[in-house]
């Protein structure tokens, strides 16, 4: 083992720490020593912002309404009878419809068993001769 000299570091706090501390232990001591006999009595001061003339008219308008709508006598209102209006597509309207179901209806159960076997075959003619020479002249 080797000999090592013991240093103590004592970390002492800087001169803004003590500072800081300082003020606020102060502030603290201030606030629990301090005497409310000192204090004055204020009256406060509310200002009444009271509304313009079109702030009061529309104001006044819409009491206006709600009280006729609250009032209102539904003695006065006369008995009506409600029709019923059922429109019925015309013919021509249901035939289409028809057509088109028959057709999907159609499609639906095709039975692919009654098709024929066929043979594609491809043509591609080639040009002739003639078609050719014609070509390069023009």
């Amino acid at each position: 083992m080797k000999k090592a000299e013991t240093q103590e570091k004592n970390v002492l706090p800087t001169a803004e720490d003590v500072k800081q501390e300082r003020q606020h232990s102060e502030l603290i001591q201030g606030v629990e020593s301090f005497k409310t006999e000192r204090l004055k009595r204020t009256n406060t001061r509310e200002k009444i912002v009271l509304p313009n003339a079109q702030d009061v008219a529309t104001e006044k308008t819409q009491k206006a309404l709600l009280q006729g709508v609250e009032a209102f006598d539904t003695g006065k209102l006369k008995h009506t009878e409600t029709q019923e209006k059922n429109l019925l597509p015309d013919k021509d309207a249901i035939e289409q419809e028809k057509e088109k179901q028959n057709l999907f209806a159609g499609i639906e159960n095709f039975d692919t068993k009654k098709l024929k076997h066929t043979e594609t075959q491809e043509k591609n003619p080639l040009p002739t001769k003639e078609v050719i020479d014609e070509e390069k002249k023009a």
